[in-house]
């Protein structure tokens, strides 16, 4: 049997030992009246073997069991990515979706018998309309980039249907990397818009584009800066004068939750990352949910079918004449949108401006406790995320991605680094509101220390990391050349 230690895990085929033979049940000891099936011909291999590798239950459990335990997760650690809204995730959600009902019920079940689903999907609606201000909602988007398409798409149907060619989007130099993707994907023209010296757009550089050909704005607010765009509703006027739409990125709306309705700023369309701000668990590729939300002119172009009440009976409503149509097969990623339900359920409208509080606070906490050590490129109060540099580390040899690296070995995943671009090694953190002022306060101080190894023994950073499963890898190779296992 190979060696372990508490870095390397073998591979599963390598615990296994020439001595060990697999476990067979005497025909003779089966339970009186139990037969023993046989395999059916057709299916029996007629030459070589599978290769299973001849472990006992336990050393499968423990193997696997040491694997997961070095993995990095919300349940065992901080994930300070920005941007992304790596929140705890309430359990109770967990335990709502394996019942029965939620997960056999068949997509296609009459709607006298899915009720319940169709209830709390209508009451999802209206919980984010209250939320955004936004008129309509439609639930089948199944992630934010999905999102973002469908709203352009909506966008452009509304256009093609009033008979105007507009072919241009302006996206800021702050938005989601998404943004210019769903663009192009929807046949518009991304064009950047740069922002002003206090990293927020400014009036000025609007007054330099063709706006008659422009179908909206896609702006995120807060900006990826961490930053609140207070200029937005003056440029929302701007462009609705010319007939031009504000579509807003509603990725970090976990800062604005139940203190400010994007329609306040004259938003017309806008997604929800539901397993980002609503207590779903965002990473590992999904599920996802990104519905969307838009005004009243807009909402004849809504994906069908959307729920709708009579009395009190729930139903699927096609009749949208005008509708581009489905984006997802049924209603949408329902177990995701049953635990934003849920979630809103549990937390209320008190819980939920609550969450927006928290989670500026701690990122302002963070910002203060840093940026003597980090360079802060806007030294003001910040949203739900605050973004710094590896300028004064660089003066050492030491890039982001050293910092990033060394932030492991003191039991944190890194934060988003390199993005946004327009910040020369970028450091974006977002700690949002379910961490403590215990765990913040052990960031800060490893943060801090990794600080003072730059400049003391930056070749420990530029090694690091030294306790993870694996050491410094090449990240381009890696990406180049996916190989998960040995061979």
């Amino acid at each position: 049997m190979c060696k372990l230690n508490h870095v390397d895990e073998p591979l599963i085929f390598e615990l296994r030992a020439s001595s060990r033979i697999p476990t067979k049940i005497p025909i003779e000891k089966l339970p009186k009246g139990h037969k023993l099936n046989p395999i059916p011909k057709d299916l029996v291999r007629e030459t070589g073997t599978l290769g299973f590798p001849k472990v006992n239950e336990l050393d499968v459990v423990r193997h696997f069991t040491r694997l997961s335990q070095k993995n990095f997760c919300v349940d065992t650690h901080f994930y300070p990515l920005g941007s992304c809204t790596m929140k705890y995730n309430p359990k109770a959600l967990e335990m709502l979706i394996p019942r029965p009902l939620p997960s056999y019920a068949h997509p296609y079940a009459p709607e006298f018998l899915i009720q319940g689903f169709l209830k709390i999907l209508y009451e999802l609606e209206t919980y984010l309309k209250d939320i955004s201000g936004m008129d309509a909602i439609s639930m089948q988007p199944a992630a934010g980039a999905h999102g973002e398409l469908t709203g352009l798409l909506v966008i452009k149907r509304y256009f093609a249907e009033k008979g105007f060619k507009k072919t241009t989007i302006l996206i800021p130099d702050t938005a989601h990397g998404t943004n210019p993707a769903s663009c192009a994907i929807a046949g518009f023209k991304p064009v950047v818009v740069k922002s002003g010296k206090e990293g927020i757009l400014e009036l000025d550089p609007f007054s330099k584009v063709d706006l008659d050909n422009v179908a909206a704005l896609m702006i995120t607010n807060p900006n990826t800066l961490g930053l609140f765009e207070k200029n937005m509703s003056e440029i929302a006027k701007l462009l609705h004068r010319k007939n031009a739409f504000i579509y807003m990125d509603g990725a970090n709306l976990n800062a604005l939750l139940g203190i400010l309705k994007p329609s306040a700023l004259g938003v017309d369309v806008m997604h929800f990352n539901l397993h980002k701000t609503f207590g779903s668990p965002h990473g590992g590729g999904g599920p996802g949910a990104g519905p969307i939300g838009v005004v009243k002119k807009l909402e004849p172009y809504l994906p069908r079918p959307r729920v709708s009440k009579e009395n009190e009976h729930y139903f699927l409503c096609y009749d949208f004449p005008k509708t581009i149509g489905r984006v997802r097969s049924f209603i949408g990623n329902v177990s995701v949108l049953i635990k934003a339900w849920m979630y809103i359920c549990l937390v209320g409208k008190k819980g939920l401006k609550n969450i927006a509080v928290g989670s500026v606070l701690n990122a302002n906490y963070i910002k203060e406790k840093l940026k003597d050590a980090y360079h802060l490129p806007y030294n003001v109060p910040c949203m739900h995320e605050c973004v710094f540099s590896d300028k004064y580390q660089s003066l050492n040899d030491i890039k982001v991605i050293d910092i990033a690296k060394r932030l492991i070995d003191y039991g944190f995943h890194p934060p988003t680094i390199s993005f946004p671009l327009i910040i020369p090694g970028a450091i974006m953190i977002e700690p949002t509101e379910t961490e403590s002022l215990q765990t913040i306060q052990a960031f800060i101080n490893a943060m801090n220390s990794i600080a003072l190894e730059a400049k003391e023994d930056p070749e420990v950073l530029k090694k690091a990391p030294h306790h993870s499963p694996v050491g410094r890898v090449n990240e381009v190779k890696a990406n180049r050349e996916l190989k998960l296992i040995k061979l």
